[in-house]
C-alpha cells in the first residue's frame, strides 16, 4: 500500500557507515509535496493582494515547508534525525490543512480546488506517517543511537 511505494531507494541504510547517501529527491513523498506546493503557488496567484503577506504567504510557507524539511531531514546524520525533520514535516501539512480550509470559507479557493488539494494533502500525509513508523521500526531494528553518537 502507501507504505510499500514510499520509498524509491529502501531499505534505510546505516549512515554511521556511510554505505549510502540519502537523495530526497528519490521519496515519492517529497515529489508530491512539491507539486503541491507548485500547485499551490499558482492557485494563490489568484487571491486577493490584500492577502499577500496573510493567507497566501501562510500556504506557501507551509506547503514548502513540508519538501523543506524532508529535504534538510535527509542531509542529516541518521534515522533519529529524519524522523524528527518527517513530524516537522507533518505539523506543517496540518497547518497547511488548516490554512487550505480557511482560504475556502472565506471564498479564495473553490470548493472544487479545495477538493483536489485535500485529497492531494491527505494522501502526503499519510505517506508521511508510514515514513515515520517506517523510520521508527528501523531504528528499533538496527538500534540507531541518538543524535550526535
Amino acid at each position: 500500500m502507501v507504505e510499500e511505494r514510499l520509498l524509491a531507494f529502501g531499505p534505510w541504510p546505516d549512515r554511521r557507515v556511510g554505505k549510502r547517501v540519502r537523495n530526497y529527491e528519490d521519496l515519492e513523498v517529497w515529489q508530491l509535496a512539491h507539486e503541491l506546493t507548485i500547485q499551490l503557488y499558482r492557485l494563490t496567484e489568484k487571491f486577493p493582494r490584500t492577502e499577500i503577506f496573510g493567507l497566501t504567504s501562510q500556504i506557501r510557507r507551509t506547503a514548502g515547508s513540508i519538501g523543506a524539511n524532508l529535504a534538510e531531514g535527509c542531509g542529516r546524520w541518521g534515522e533519529v534525525e529524519l524522523a524528527r525533520y518527517v513530524q516537522i514535516a507533518m505539523g506543517s501539512a496540518s497547518e497547511l490543512q488548516n490554512h487550505l480550509r480557511l482560504a475556502k470559507d472565506l471564498g479564495f479557493l473553490s470548493p472544487g480546488d479545495y477538493e483536489t488539494t485535500l485529497k492531494e494533502l491527505t494522501s502526503i500525509r499519510k505517506m508521511l506517517t508510514a515514513l515515520l513508523s517506517t523510520l521508527r521500526r528501523s531504528q528499533k531494528v538496527y538500534g540507531e543511537p541518538t543524535s550526535g553518537q
